[in-house]
């Protein structure tokens, strides 16, 4: 059959402008599946990593947004004494909207020698050293500083900070995150904050039961100034995710619409070749070609168009990824858009799949063509 591409190739230029809006039609509609299965594989990759995770985060009970959460600084000390934990440390949080959003800006203020105990990422610019003599100056994400930063310093929602350095993870949603020093955070509002923070992530040791540990702590300070919920931090994240994740989950039918918006063309462009070339067709079978050499022939011309308008699509979506990186995100917690090799497969699998599915019909009409008929133009 590879003998026939030249002239399928022919005969598919010789209605350029058909094909042409063809492939462009099926790239947005496989662009647009690349986008919906970026986000997907960015919740997935947050909750695999996640899942191994040995991290607590307490969190004041009953509260949600994280200007809500406020928790007794000293509350850190209290948690370490219990068995299990290895360190307790305080984090206070400040984001530009705790709405579902696609520029979800996250500050995040720790104790400055801590960053490095608790965060696994390496500084692409800049220096430790400047961010730790500094009180203003602030670590950002690499993704973020792709969208904001503009020049040395960085102005989001009234905190204002100096970008000292810029990291990248190998955990994508990290690179959305901005750290500063918790002083510095907790006098973002006066004074009223000091001694508070919003949150205490937890790590425990390799023996430690999380479930039990989280109990202990919450139990410590049932009778306290603020009572805790504490729970395992994927389980934090996909809380505070809420609705978002469903809205995620949901957004499958999109992409499942997609694959049905590209079959419906190629295989309306395919059936429109066939009829436009039944004598054609006709005259190659009185030469000596089989109904299966034209039925095969009609089918590679449809895997073809969707294979081309897949593979434009899907290359369009991981080059806008790379370029400009995305994430959505609500209450502090944000999720990455990932174009992955795994997601670049499945996307050219499914152009494939849909153009045989699409030429099928019109091929075997092609094949059982009635040769007199089609000869006299009938």
């Amino acid at each position: 059959m590879t003998r026939f591409v030249p002239y399928i190739v022919k005969t598919l230029w010789r209605h350029r402008s058909r094909t042409i809006l063809t492939v462009v039609g099926s790239a947005v509609a496989l662009f647009v599946f690349c986008f919906v299965g970026a986000v997907q594989e960015g919740m997935n990759d947050l909750q695999k990593r996640q899942a191994g995770n040995r991290a607590l985060v307490v969190f004041q009970a009953n509260k949600f947004c994280p200007a809500t959460s406020q928790l007794p600084e000293h509350y850190q000390e209290k948690i370490e004494t219990l068995p299990g934990v290895e360190r307790a440390v305080p984090i206070q949080v400040f984001t530009n909207n705790c709405r579902a959003s696609l520029d979800v800006v996250v500050f995040y203020g720790v104790p400055a020698n801590e960053i490095q105990q608790i965060r696994d990422f390496q500084l692409v610019s800049g220096e430790w050293g400047e961010f730790k003599s500094n009180q203003d100056a602030a670590i950002v994400g690499r993704a973020v500083a792709e969208r904001r930063v503009r020049g040395s310093s960085l102005s989001i929602g009234g905190v204002t900070v100096r970008v000292a350095g810029v990291y990248e993870s190998d955990d994508p949603a990290e690179e959305n995150y901005i750290y500063t020093h918790l002083d510095f955070l907790q006098k973002r509002h006066g004074r009223d904050l000091q001694g508070n923070v919003t949150q205490i992530e937890v790590h425990l040791d390799e023996q430690a039961d999380a479930m039990a540990t989280g109990l202990a702590i919450d139990d410590l300070f049932k009778a306290g100034r603020s009572r805790t919920h504490t729970r395992p931090k994927g389980a934090f994240q996909m809380k505070s995710l809420g609705d978002l994740a469903q809205l995620i989950a949901m957004s499958r039918y999109l992409g499942v619409a997609c694959v049905g918006l590209v079959l419906a063309l190629v295989a309306t462009t395919t059936l429109m070749s066939v009829q436009d070339r039944v004598k054609e067709h006709a005259v190659l079978q009185t030469i000596g070609f089989t109904g299966g050499d034209v039925f095969g022939m009609v089918l590679v011309e449809s895997m073809l168009l969707s294979l081309a308008g897949g593979v434009l699509g899907v290359v369009s979506a991981a080059v806008t990824l790379r370029l400009v990186p995305l994430s959505v995100g609500a209450e502090a917690v944000t999720i990455a858009f990932q174009a992955t090799g795994r997601l670049a497969v499945t996307g050219v699998a499914v152009s494939l799949l849909v153009g045989i599915l699409a030429g099928v019909a019109p091929a075997w009409h092609a094949s059982r063509t009635n040769l007199v008929a089609a000869l006299r133009g009938a």
